[in-house]
């Protein structure tokens, strides 16, 4: 064969070669590229989501969030080092069920009663932002409530909320438990909450004026760092654990099946304090929670809102709200924000459904 031809076979055979590996190649680099920007979803960092509906800070219960995100409310992000879950809710907006409060937040599909519980919840978090307005003279102003237990039953109070919240002008806020009374009768106007300081302050410290806030908490916990709370019911007793590198841990039980408020002579000095000048005076059904089905909450409930002090100075905080603009809120701070890396649950065998609750509180939107 003429040599001129050989060569000209062989230039045209490694010309095909290398389109084909160059093919393959930019392939394979497309590829890697659909893998790097695929999204991670909450599901693929913290793999518990079946046991949880998910309500949005819009007031909307999207259900089981698996392989979901929403950009305003609940996705993931990476700090560097790890993936979080993002829960994030504005002061206002439209919220779920009776609440005056938005929320981005997990509600347990199935509920326990603490009399036969053998249930627990494990978290690891750290609170990235708090609401920047509100009135310092307002117990809930600065705040977010990052774990609950909930009563499905009743009048559907709340036997566990764990606070962080942190005044504008300070580094450190404080991790404090709130435990609301089931109250006696057929009235629940009168309910009220027991806080017990973690680190930092409880419910009760407020400032002295609206724009006037308390000195700083000196064990308090920065936006960004990193806590852990576990939470067990079993037999009728509520167990708290709260964990934080450099803090002490903490432990704290609570009896939810025999009531400790059951008089006025019983109302504690802080109740007296804060809740009895508005009205809410109540004592406790004996029984406490008892007969009542209980569930776990987890993640953003802004307890922060616009509504006016006048209506009631605990949980009314005036803050900035933009009309209920989400994104102009986001924009000068207006919001909670929570990022969570780990979370656990267990579930005893003795719970059952929790759809009763959802089917109630699904119904209206504020």
């Amino acid at each position: 064969m003429n040599k001129k031809i050989i060569t000209s076979l062989s230039t045209s055979l490694i010309l095909s070669v290398f389109l084909i590996l160059s093919s393959c190649s930019n392939t394979a680099k497309k590829s890697n590229q659909k893998e790097a920007q695929k999204t991670v979803y909450a599901s693929d960092v913290i793999p518990f989501f079946d046991h949880w509906k998910l309500i949005l800070g819009d007031g909307s219960n999207v259900g089981k969030p698996i392989n979901f995100e929403h950009k305003d409310f609940f996705y993931t992000a990476n700090d560097g080092k790890s993936n979080w879950v993002v829960y994030k809710a504005p002061n206002a907006g439209s919220t779920h069920g009776s609440s005056n409060n938005t929320r981005t937040e997990l509600a347990q599909t199935k509920k326990w009663y603490p009399e036969t519980a053998n249930d627990k919840l494990t978290a690891t978090l750290k609170v990235m932002n708090v609401s920047t307005t509100g009135d310092a003279r307002v117990a809930a102003s600065y705040a977010v409530v990052i774990g609950q237990i909930h009563s499905a039953d009743g009048f559907e109070n709340e036997p566990l909320k764990i606070f962080y919240k942190k005044f504008p002008s300070h580094t450190k806020g404080s991790i404090f438990w709130d435990y609301e009374i089931n109250t006696a009768g057929d009235d629940n106007a009168g309910r009220w909450d027991y806080s017990t300081a973690v680190w930092g302050y409880d419910l009760s410290v407020v400032g002295t004026s609206e724009n006037t806030y308390p000195e700083e908490p000196k064990d308090g916990i920065a936006l960004g760092e990193e806590l852990t709370y576990e939470i067990v019911v079993k037999e009728g007793i509520m167990s708290l654990k709260f964990t934080s590198e450099g803090h002490e841990t903490k432990t704290f039980t609570k009896n939810l099946i025999a009531s400790e408020y059951t008089t006025i002579a019983n109302m504690p000095e802080q109740t007296q304090k804060l809740f009895v000048p508005i009205g809410q005076d109540g004592v406790e059904r004996e029984n406490a929670y008892t007969g009542e089905g209980c569930f776990f909450k987890l993640g953003c409930y802004n307890q922060t809102n616009g509504k006016s002090p006048e209506v009631n100075k605990n949980w009314c905080s005036g803050a900035e709200t933009h009309g209920g603009d989400i994104q102009k809120q986001y924009e000068d701070g207006n919001y909670a924000e929570v990022w969570f890396k780990t979370g656990s649950i267990f579930v005893s065998d003795a719970a059952v459904s929790n759809e009763g609750y959802f089917t109630e509180n699904d119904f209206y939107k504020k």
